[in-house]
């Protein structure tokens, strides 16, 4: 068995065949391409109870990531987050089996760092000597890190309002940044055209290329492992750029394919903010694609995407899994970030609270059920949004007192 039973690329509308081992972008459809491996052999060759036995890291699914050479791998460890029990907030709001895909605790604290880990090495096994890329800030942060342990440049463009402490990661990392006046479109496009003048750089924005997609889907393949090889009945996840979601949805339609996965798939839900809601949006009204949302703006800043690439894909996966997509408003999604950290002891970035927040409003509706095994995806550390929590406290001199603990 090879390391890699990477087989070929695939348009994601029309089907046709590309060769996987040329630096590719998007199809001639102008939409994502998707990795395809050869399950049939993988089934033959490898069973759950080896993966089991190796380190716990992504790299455990080598077979159906797609860099062929295990010389190749640029890694910091990054994989197997806990699913973490919720059992004090899930209680309150009506979920007692809540689970927590926390991915704070990964490499540069978001899950951006597993597509930046399968995406460099890919790339440097392909051959690319710099990687570019338009970011709301953590997916930027992660690839200039590793683009630096795998020796390549990095070419870095971002809103101005994007989290500064991805900025610090950019420039420590050696990554030549930008900052630009607008939102992740309005990089995109300088990103875009700073490739075309650029020799042996690959523009590796959202699904533009297609191995990122690859690194993300590791999570659905986590939690089905975490899980005793079974899939929970629904999964929360933040709908941004739709990677992770499209991700989550092939590790699930491979895994039932290789036979590691019986039965109903999870019901995936799309979650985003009110201020920048397209996905949502498109699903309410039976759309296959979404619109461009005017004005976008939420704290949520990492979700802040107005009209993604891979959108169709994201809406398929909810459609397919009879999941649903939600809105929830700054103001609840923030509500949720403290109540969580209260009541569970961990700090979670917006994104994820966005999620917290929509599993309390789907219980309030009943459309989610007491019952059901819940996993909601938080997709970072909350020390990465310090301005999401306003510090208000006192200051004492220091010949004065600490007040008496009150009774409560």
């Amino acid at each position: 068995m090879p390391y890699s039973a990477l087989s070929h690329l695939d348009c994601s509308k029309t089907g046709k065949r590309y060769e996987a081992d040329e630096v590719q972008g998007v199809s001639d459809a102008g939409v994502p391409l998707l990795a395809r491996y050869d399950l049939e052999q993988v089934a033959a060759t490898v069973s759950p109870a080896e993966i089991a036995s190796r380190p716990a890291t992504l790299w455990r699914y080598h077979e159906v990531l797609p860099v062929r050479d295990e010389s190749n791998i640029v890694s910091l460890g990054e994989g197997m987050t806990p699913l973490l029990p919720l059992p004090s907030y899930g209680s309150e709001i009506g979920v007692p089996g809540l689970l927590m895909k926390d991915e704070g605790l990964i490499p540069t604290g978001t899950f951006k760092a597993r597509g930046a880990a399968v995406g460099v090495s890919r790339a440097k096994e392909l051959g690319v000597t710099g990687v570019a890329m338009p970011t709301n800030g953590n997916a930027g942060a992660a690839w200039a890190i590793y683009a630096a342990r795998a020796k390549m440049k990095s070419l870095i463009a971002m809103p101005v309002d994007a989290p500064s402490i991805t900025r610090a990661e950019c420039v420590v990392a050696g990554a030549e940044l930008y900052l630009v006046d607008g939102l992740i479109g309005d990089a995109g496009k300088l990103i875009n055209a700073a490739v075309a003048e650029r020799s042996g750089y690959q523009e590796v924005s959202t699904l533009k290329e297609p191995y990122r997609l690859e690194g993300k889907k590791t999570m659905g393949y986590e939690i089905v492992e975490q899980l005793g090889w079974q899939g929970p009945d629904v999964i929360l996840y933040p709908a941004g750029g739709g990677v992770g979601h499209i991700g989550i949805y092939k590790a699930l339609l491979e895994m039932r394919e290789l036979g590691w996965l019986k039965g109903d798939l999870p019901r995936l839900v799309a979650v985003q903010a009110e201020g920048c809601a397209p996905i949502v949006k498109a699903y309410e009204q039976g759309a296959a694609e979404s619109v461009a949302f005017p004005d976008a703006r939420t704290v949520a800043f990492g979700i802040t995407v107005p009209k993604a690439l891979g959108d169709f894909l994201v809406l398929e996966a909810v459609r397919a899994t009879e999941g649903t997509a939600i809105a929830v408003s700054d103001e609840a999604l923030l509500e949720e970030q403290r109540r969580l950290a209260e009541h569970e002891g961990t700090f979670i970035c917006p994104e994820g609270a966005a999620c917290m927040a929509a599993a309390k409003q789907l219980r309030e509706s009943g459309w989610l059920r007491e019952g059901d095994r819940t996993v909601v995806l938080n997709t970072g550390a909350g020390i990465k949004y310090p301005e999401t929590v306003h510090v208000d406290v006192p200051t004492l001199a220091i010949d004065s007192r600490i007040p008496a603990a009150s009774a409560n």
